[in-house]
């Protein structure tokens, strides 16, 4: 297997020095680590945190392992907080998302920010490509990632992708594998999430006939059919923790045990990892182990979710159209309504669109209002166009925000009332209430 040699700075959105080009700085202004700065250049987020993996590391105990997030947006810079411990204050005023520039100050445990204009910063340069493999994208989002893709293909480290549900994470392990010194060799995909507790010790190691009950042949597992080329191990944040040390030690020693057997076979792979959950807070609240996480995470790069490239829409979109065997243009008022949705399942959602397009053709169209939700405003225009009562426009304004915020925070968390109630900010048990209100109405 590769090494683990600390190489994060591949994957990661370049930081660029200060003093070239423009742009924003960061600066600690108070706290430990007073006079520490970085420089934001480029259209890709930086992690701001105690964790290795962030592009602005504090040794702040009080802040979180990653703490907030911080993208250009214009003029300004919009401030995440990633659902930290103490939470997050621009200007004196706690913040879940807010706008900061030049002047501003951003408060993090006992350690404070200063947003500074950086008259002479710049990003990292953006790629040419408008693809890398299967891999999709015109924007200045995805231009800038692309050079940190080719970095990362030539070299044979481990490495995490994140990214939210359908934004293209197995797409980019399997183009890096294909465009690395390893393409020869196997591309095996382990997805944690699809595997029963029960068996996935046996899918990763393999197992000896006679290992247990049902074992009636010999079967290597993942690590075995993976020798020579790349292990791809989807959604590692849902792995079982009763398998995490295993998955270190056979990292480790590269090297796995089947069930059943004394015997060490050696295995010689790459590692590339997936996952939609936050691993920082999983280490961080102890549902993943910190020294998997570090042997895993030795490179790490985040695909950003559809919403924030939509001038991607329509490249990937025409993308699909001719991949489907359709001839000409992408039709005017398709692409129109396509671009206006907020695409809560990514680059899944909209690939499952357009297959449904070219099935249904004008059966399609006819029923775009059912598929495919309409932008919020056409919704309330079209509520405001049948001359209702107040009270009860209002209401039919109100329950078609329920529910669509409803579907876009469960398909974000995967389906899970749970981690949906928490990431919304509602107590479980209404939000459970406003779900089942809106099944009955449905």
């Amino acid at each position: 297997m590769a090494g683990d040699e600390d190489t994060r700075t591949l994957l990661r959105p370049a930081s660029a020095p200060l003093g070239q080009g423009q742009g924003f700085a960061l600066r600690v202004s108070a706290g430990q680590d007073r006079g520490r700065a970085l420089a934001l250049g480029g259209p890709l987020r930086v992690l701001v945190g105690q964790s290795a993996t962030c592009e602005l590391r504090l040794s702040d105990p009080h802040v979180s392992r990653r703490h907030l997030a911080i993208e250009p947006v214009g003029d300004r810079l919009r401030v995440v907080d990633l659902g930290s411990r103490n939470g997050t204050w621009v200007n004196g005023v706690r913040i879940e998302s807010a706008l900061a520039g030049a002047g501003d100050e951003i408060t993090l445990g006992s350690t404070v920010l200063t947003v500074e204009a950086g008259k002479e910063l710049s990003g990292p340069a953006l790629s040419e490509r408008t693809a890398f493999g299967r891999l999709v994208g015109a924007s200045a989002e995805m231009r800038a990632l692309y050079p940190l893709l080719e970095r990362l293909a030539a070299s044979d480290i481990p490495a995490l992708i994140e990214g939210e549900t359908g934004t293209g994470k197995e797409v980019v392990a399997e183009a890096i594998h294909e465009l690395g010194p390893r393409r020869a060799g196997p591309f095996i995909v382990f997805d944690c999430a699809a595997v029963p507790p029960s068996l996935a010790e046996s899918e990763l190691f393999g197992h000896e006939r006679g290992a247990f009950t049902g074992a009636a042949s010999t079967r290597r597992g993942v690590f075995e059919q993976a020798d020579g080329g790349t292990l791809f191990i989807d959604e590692v944040g849902d792995l079982d923790a009763s398998l995490q040390p295993k998955l270190l030690r056979a990292l480790e020693r590269s090297a796995v045990r089947r069930l059943g057997s004394e015997r060490w076979i050696r295995s010689d792979l790459r590692i590339l990892c997936a996952t939609r959950r936050d691993l920082d807070r999983e280490v961080q609240d102890g549902r993943f182990r910190d020294d998997l996480f570090y042997r895993l995470v030795v490179g790490r790069v985040e695909l950003p979710p559809l919403r924030r490239r939509r001038g991607d829409i329509a490249v990937l979109a025409t993308h699909f159209w001719r991949a489907l065997g359709q001839q000409g243009p992408l039709p005017y008022d398709l692409r129109g309504r396509l671009e206006r949705h907020e695409w809560p399942g990514n680059v899944r959602e909209l690939k499952n669109t357009m297959a449904r397009q070219v099935a249904l053709g004008e059966a399609f169209r006819a029923r775009a209002t059912v598929d495919e939700p309409p932008a919020a405003g056409d919704e309330v225009e079209a509520i405001l166009a049948r001359n209702l009562p107040f009270p009860e426009a209002r209401q039919l304004a109100k329950d078609a925000f329920e529910r669509r915020y409803l579907e876009r925070i469960l398909l974000e968390h995967g389906g899970s009332v749970a981690r949906a109630a928490e990431a919304s900010g509602i107590a479980r048990r209404y939000f459970n209430v406003i779900l089942a209100r809106q099944k009955r109405e449905d």
